[in-house]
């Protein structure tokens, strides 16, 4: 700690910090453009200047620059310097010169970081009256709208885009006042963490394309604390809502967690939620039989359709409930009291389901921890089997990114350069790298930052990982058969995770083996056993609360479908779960065929919807609240972001739980009680010990500060009194929220100073822009001061360190079949999850659907690129066009995950071993079943 005298007052700050991070996270006001929390200082904009004294008795000082000056004890420095002022303002002249002051009709007004330095500074006259210097912009894709005019030459895109999440096609181009960002020619940036740009940008360069189509002023937005529902990582959101539809998605700041950056899919795969095609109002279906598409469909009102379903579900001798991952733990424990603990499935595939179980209990019981997302940043040594992170998920991948750019910093720590001065460390690194290997059956984008990587079979990468264990402790079983260059592999992989002091083992659902999670058990197991406290296992999920539902417990989907084809039962409630994109068609079919009542909540019109005999429709994550829990174990509620009744009243749009509740009340002849959800969470919590400190780590209902519920507004929210006005000019009152501690209005409180963890919305006096997170944290960069929202489920690993034994079921070495190949089937990132590839700028970045083989295979197939490719599995028959590449092994095809359900609907979930063959009756590019 060092102690420094800032205008007259003393503070005790990190003597490790430069003098701009540490006055910001004291609260003081210094403006600045190219540093940012997360990639730490280059000194390109002058912006942060201020005086900074020899000693108490200097009275001229020197200016210095403080986001490259150090911190050093019993430092005199002074931001309120007259001279200090006078070149602020005139370095933010000098960088708007160019600028084409377009505040008006610029994207980012009102949320710009620009205009928040613009005011601080106090440069309120343009006196430049030459001619300016225009740039053409470019097209860079459905995600990002490009205006490089505004560009004031801070370096933070290309920093961002290229040293921190390792892209490689925007760069900047040109020297002197004519510096351009962009492309070398116009296209879609293939980054899957471009969208970060519309936030690590201070200006309007980049902006939000997907925003651009229904823009609202952020003013005029209303959100929420929220969770992203794209994947397993628990990323923290903000979405902002307008007029009954969601307008755009920010990064909601958690110092555990994603931080400052969403992925892609998370950020901009909102479409689903302003979907015209969903249903809005209770639907009840009229067909002659069952598998026989409707003949008609009637709308009803709430009361007579819950009547109608309590009706049908009372005429079936036996009811189960089937749930969903994409729902909240709240839904899902619902239907299971609705139904009896005894009747509740999960909605998951059965292997699915025992590989879900499989790791939740290697995170408790593996000897090492489980990471958060932000301690993985730190992890010295990455073994990654089988996960191709950057398309299952994503941001766990641009943690691992920065692991491995954290040998630079050990080398200038060693050399006395501290982890903020960002260029002079990315000098010192060149391309020293902490280890990361990679064991995939196909190339990933992490392959460039690796320091070896293996193509091979799952069984292979599952040897693999066995044998690394082996290597690491020699009371782990062995695999015999290894090749030399596999053994040297081995070999090399044990020496550097032994020689690192924060070894991380990544797995997880992407390959569908059992295998390769349990190899990656016995790694952490062996890393235990060596004292390894500072090791972690991190084990990849697909779904947004998989799990939450694989703790809850209940049987697999396959139990549920053969339990109506049997006639055990023939009453089923399916919650928010499309059951074609699990299993195929067929069998989905002839277990519903079965059943005499089928109930569907969901907010999306899928195929199972239109198998349903009643249809009640559900909110999305914007329209409802509940709790979900990320591959971390970190349960963390989401926020209701508006009441899609309010502005259209003709919806009859409910959260699942509302539904579920209502229709047990109903089938129990009960009347219709009000339900909290706080004591639902409560009702979770004390059923299963598991969930026992879910309750206590949510602020409920009644939490208020300083009298005040929280606002979900800003400030400036204007047209309240208009917001109805096409319906009638009477002013209605706002909806009231019983569930949270929110207000579905400005009305409430909306500071910073009164430490809080859920925060919808980033503001605070004169910071409008994303950089008003500095505001709320314990230090800029650090956690919130309240504490970063969410409670961890799994309890201490290192607590059962000799607890658990290793697993022996070893697989034999994959070898090729004449004539079948085996099936797998690869993560996508833009289409690979069911509500994502719904929204249409996601369906803009979607790969079309093809079939990966080795060019080997190919070649002695007489398949060429391009050509329709016959691909049967099981019952199931594909026509894809081929793909063909030499990193996938031979005698393994590969097909896209997800990508196809829309198309031919599931594959057999177990993928196992299929036959290939040239299709010369399909046109080119054709996919169909």
């Amino acid at each position: 700690m060092a102690t420094i005298h800032v205008d007259g007052n003393d503070y005790e700050v990190e003597d490790s910090d430069n003098l701009l991070h540490a006055c910001l996270s004291l609260g003081l006001d210094i403006p600045y453009f190219c540093w940012h929390p997360a990639m730490g200082s280059v000194g390109a904009c002058r912006q942060c200047a201020v005086k900074q004294y020899k000693d108490a008795d200097d009275t001229r000082g020197m200016l210095v620059m403080s986001c490259m000056a150090p911190v050093k004890d019993d430092a005199y420095i002074s931001i309120d310097d007259e001279e200090a002022r006078a070149f602020r303002e005139t370095v933010i002249e000098w960088l708007m010169v160019n600028h084409p002051h377009d505040c008006p009709v610029c994207e980012e007004g009102g949320h710009c970081h620009l205009q928040d330095m613009t005011v601080m500074t106090g440069h309120d006259r343009r006196r430049y009256r030459f001619r300016k210097r225009t740039h053409r912009n470019q097209y860079l894709g459905p995600f990002v709208a490009h205006e490089m005019n505004r560009c004031i030459t801070c370096y933070r895109c290309v920093r961002f885009y290229k040293d921190y999440a390792g892209g490689e096609d925007l760069g900047a181009f040109g020297a002197h006042d004519n510096v351009y960002f962009g492309r070398y020619e116009e296209g879609t940036l293939e980054s899957e963490f471009s969208g970060n740009l519309t936030e690590v940008c201070p200006t309007g360069v980049f902006t939000d394309q997907t925003h651009s189509d229904h823009y609202t002023r952020k003013w005029d937005l209303q959100f929420a604390p929220s969770i992203c529902h794209q994947c397993a990582s628990g990323c923290n959101i903000s979405p902002g809502e307008r007029y009954g539809d969601i307008r755009r998605i920010e990064n909601r700041y958690n110092g555990d967690v994603n931080r400052y950056f969403l992925c892609d899919r998370g950020r901009f795969g909102y479409g689903y939620v302003n979907r015209k095609d969903r249903p809005t109002r209770p639907e009840l279906f009229q067909r002659s039989q069952r598998g026989v598409a409707a003949q008609g469909v009637t709308l009803m009102e709430v009361d007579e359709a819950l009547d109608r379903a309590a009706d049908a579900l009372r005429g079936a001798t036996r009811l189960i409930g089937i749930g969903s991952p994409r729902a909240s733990l709240e839904s899902n424990h619902r239907l299971r009291e609705l139904v009896g603990a005894d009747r509740f499935s999960t909605g998951i595939e059965a292997g699915e389901l025992e590989r879900l179980r499989r790791m939740e209990a290697l995170n408790r019981d593996s000897g090492v921890a489980t990471p958060s997302l932000r301690e993985i940043e730190a992890c010295d040594a990455v073994l990654v089997l089988g996960e191709d992170l950057l398309q299952s998920a994503a941001r766990l991948a641009l943690s691992v990114r920065q692991a491995v750019r954290g040998k630079g910093v050990e080398l200038g720590a060693e050399r006395g350069i501290p982890e903020w001065n960002a260029e002079a460390v990315k000098t010192i690194a060149q391309d020293a790298a902490h280890p990361l290997f990679l064991a995939t059956p196909e190339a990933t984008k992490l392959d460039a930052i690796a320091t070896r990587t293996r193509r091979a079979a799952p069984d292979d990468i599952a040897r693999l990982g066995f044998a690394v264990a082996h290597a690491l402790d020699p009371t782990a079983p062995a695999v015999g058969g290894l090749d030399d260059d596999t053994q040297a592999l081995v070999g090399e992989i044990a020496d550097a995770l032994l020689a690192a002091e924060r070894p991380l083992v990544i797995a997880g659902e992407a390959l569908a083996s059992l295998a390769v999670i349990e190899a990656a058990g016995n790694v952490a197991r062996a890393l235990a056993r060596r004292q390894k406290a500072g090791a972690g296992l991190t084990l990849v999920r697909r779904e947004a609360n998989s799990v939450g539902l694989g703790m809850l417990g209940g049987e697999s989907l396959d139990w549920a479908l053969a339990q109506l084809e049997q006639g055990d039962a023939d009453g089923v409630v399916i919650l928010e779960n499309d059951l074609y994109a699990r299993l195929p068609a067929a069998k989905i079919d002839a277990a519903l065929d079965r059943a005499s009542a089928v109930v569907v909540i969901d907010h999306q019109r899928t195929p199972t919807w239109e198998q349903a005999d009643i249809g009640l429709p559900a909110g999305t994550f914007a329209e409802s609240d509940g709790t979900l829990v990320s591959l971390e174990g970190r349960a963390q509620r989401f926020y209701q972001v508006f009441d899609p009744s309010y502005l259209r009243p003709d919806t009859r749009i409910r959260e699942s739980w509302r539904w579920l509740h209502a229709l047990q009340a109903t089938l129990e002849r009960q009347p219709v009680t009000t339900i909290l959800l706080d004591d639902l969470t409560e009702a979770v919590a004390g059923d299963m010990a598991a969930f026992a400190p879910l309750h206590h780590a949510m602020p409920e209902a009644q939490f208020r500060i300083h009298g005040l519920k929280l606002a979900r507004e800003p400030h400036r929210y204007s047209g309240r009194t208009s917001m109805r006005a096409n319906l009638d000019v009477n002013e209605p009152r706002a909806p009231v929220d019983l569930d949270t501690p929110f207000a579905f209005s400005m009305e409430g409180y909306a500071g910073y100073r009164e430490p809080r963890r859920e925060v919808p919305f980033a503001w605070a006096p004169g910071w409008n822009s994303p950089q008003a997170w500095n505001k709320f944290q314990d230090e800029v960069g650090g956690h919130l001061r309240a504490g970063d929202p969410g409670v961890r489920l799994f309890r201490d690993a290192a607590a059962t360190r000799d607890e658990a034994s290793y697993c022996d079921r070893i697989p034999a070495a994959f070898a090729p079949r004449d004539g079948e190949w085996q099936m797998i089937a690869l993560p996508q990132l833009f289409g690979g999850d069911e509500t994502s590839r719904r929204a249409e700028p996601i369906q803009a970045r979607m790969a079309p659907p093809a079939v990966t083989l080795n060019d080997d295979d190919a070649a002695a197939l007489g398949i060429a690129a391009g050509d329709p490719v016959a691909v049967s599995l099981d019952d199931t028959r594909v026509t894809l066009p081929a793909q063909l590449g030499r990193d996938l092994p031979r005698g393994l095809v590969a097909l896209p995950q997800g990508t196809l359900e829309p198309l031919v609907g599931a594959l057999p979930a177990a993928l196992g071993w299929g036959r290939i063959a040239l299709d010369t009756s399909a046109a080119d590019g054709e996919a169909r079943a």
